[in-house]
């Protein structure tokens, strides 16, 4: 779990003296929608590594079923949101196109748990994310961002498809609009907390 603490500086008797900072993950296939869900919930403008797709990257890239996409993320994405005095988020999206995963090992570090978002029209490309978290024993959940036009699956037939372990949440959430991504990072705080904590308990068992 990744934590930042700072001494506050002329704070009266009672002060917060600590800030804990979270490092959350967003991975996911490509196209699927990463950058747009880090920029519509971080509270401060976010740092993006995006590059013109070019036509030499057409070999490598599967641009099927987002035809429109004209960028790609080739380092990270990064945001912030606070949730509260003294505990805030960091979000870190990362590349999506197999090239890149070199870098994901260096993300990961830290991290208390990471959102997979999937694409019901490409569902085959999460796979990655989901096996990369899973053998890690990095907490996730699964957030299904619902494009339009695309058919409706509920969570358990997602749930079942990607052969997800029991208690995995499935959400369906829409990346563009900032209360949706809200509530899959809540979900995946509340789920990765739970994880930590019988991790611990058993540990100390």
């Amino acid at each position: 779990m990744a934590s930042e603490r700072s001494d506050s500086i002329g704070g009266g008797e009672g002060a917060d003296t600590t800030a804990l900072a979270l490092k959350i993950l967003v991975a996911g296939g490509f196209g699927v929608g990463k950058t747009t869900l880090v920029g519509a919930v971080s509270e401060i403008r976010p740092l993006r590594t995006e590059e013109q797709l070019s036509q030499a990257g057409q070999s490598v890239d599967d641009t099927g079923g987002v035809a429109q996409k004209t960028t790609t993320t080739v380092a990270m994405d990064f945001g912030r949101i606070t949730i509260r005095s003294g505990l805030s988020l960091y979000l870190f999206g990362t590349p999506g196109q197999d090239r890149f995963w070199f870098l994901w090992d260096e993300l990961s570090q830290g991290a208390l748990g990471a959102v997979v978002l999937a694409d019901t029209r490409r569902l085959e490309d999460c796979f990655p994310a989901v096996d990369y978290f899973e053998h890690r024993r990095i907490p996730f959940v699964v957030a299904v961002n619902c494009f339009a036009g695309a058919r409706n699956y509920g969570a358990h037939e997602v749930s079942r498809a990607l052969d997800l372990d029991r208690g995995t949440p499935v959400v369906l959430c829409d990346a563009r609009d900032r209360d949706s991504g809200k509530e899959v990072l809540i979900r995946l705080v509340e789920y990765a907390g739970r994880v930590h904590t019988a991790r611990l308990l058993d540990s100390v068992g």
